[in-house]
């Protein structure tokens, strides 16, 4: 396996002084936001696409700090229902993957999307419950007219450009979310469609990511490490469905964490067992939303904690 981090965490920085701060810290790629909500702040496809020597400049950043590119980012919502909205999330994702080409990248990171729940609807609507019938007739329309539609037509404008894994976040608040959730689109649309596995988002609906990855298997396209610490007091009287802001700290049923502030050693060192026996041998890329420490703390206490973790030599399967 391989140690990545997710580059909108050093976003403030110049690009080389990022990737020589990475190197000197024992990373070994980086993941690349190029549009959507991770921004596009040491890489914009506009610039780079057009610019010979800018992305050769770029490249050679990467090369002579012996980083690999893990992936290029662009999670949106291209299915939101404000088509203009869509249609800049869509741009996003279809300039990540000519740079992809470009670049020599096979592999693309972002979330599924979540459409309104009629064609009249001007926001996204998610849906949490199966019961009154209306949910049913909105999840009916979702999948069939809006999302399964897109993601075939994107999955083959993505091939056609030799892209050969597209890792959707299950992220709540879109429609795939889940284990379950992604395998459907998957049976739907087709294997470029895999799973970016993120431990944070399943610890706080209560999937145990263990089970989530014996259960998704090859379909793992790529991993976050980020953690997520589950407030029991709160949990007990609110449940897990909590929609306060961020901010508020105290008064959640849980937070995001750096990888070690939510679930410990033994914890993390099943789920990289539970990888390795699925057969993921590639990149963990921390990504940092920690609220209770600074970007660089929480990225150097993320760094050291997975050295410990990961398994970076694999077993000699010789007698």
């Amino acid at each position: 396996m391989k140690l990545s981090v997710f580059n909108v965490i050093l976003g403030d920085r110049p690009f080389e002084e990022a990737m020589k701060f990475l190197a000197s810290n024992g990373v070994q790629a980086v993941e690349i936001g190029c549009g959507g909500f991770p921004g596009k702040a040491h890489c914009d496809p506009a610039v780079l696409l057009q610019d010979d020597v800018k992305r050769a400049e770029f490249q050679q950043i990467l090369a002579d700090n012996g980083l690999g590119i893990a992936a290029l980012s662009v999670h949106g919502n291209p299915v939101h229902p404000n088509k203009e909205i869509a249609k800049g999330f869509g741009e996003d994702f279809t300039a990540a993957v000519l740079l992809a080409e470009k670049l020599g990248v096979k592999r693309i990171i972002a979330f599924s999307g979540c459409p309104g729940g009629s064609p009249e609807d001007k926001t996204p609507n998610w849906v949490t419950c199966s019961w009154p019938e209306d949910f049913q007739g909105i999840l009916e329309y979702q999948w069939k007219e809006v999302l399964i539609p897109y993601w075939r037509e994107t999955t083959a404008f993505a091939a056609a450009h030799g892209i050969e894994k597209i890792a959707l976040e299950m992220h709540p608040g879109f429609c795939v979310y889940n284990p379950e959730t992604l395998l459907r689109l998957r049976e739907a649309v087709g294997p470029l469609i895999g799973a970016n596995l993120d431990p944070s988002h399943l610890f706080w609906q209560g999937i145990d990511p263990v089970a989530a990855i014996r259960y998704l298997k090859d379909a793992i396209y790529f991993v976050h490490a980020k953690d997520t610490k589950i407030d029991p007091y709160n949990t007990s009287i609110n449940g897990v469905l909590d929609v306060k802001n961020m901010n508020r700290q105290t008064e959640r049923s849980w937070l995001f964490r750096t990888v070690g502030y939510g679930h410990g050693y033994p914890v993390w060192k099943d789920i990289i067992s539970a990888l390795c026996l699925a057969g993921y041998d590639d990149v963990l890329s921390i990504e940092h939303e920690d609220g209770l420490m600074s970007a660089n703390e929480g990225l150097q206490k993320a760094i050291a904690f997975l050295k410990d973790v990961l398994i970076f030599e694999g077993a000699n399967k010789g007698e």
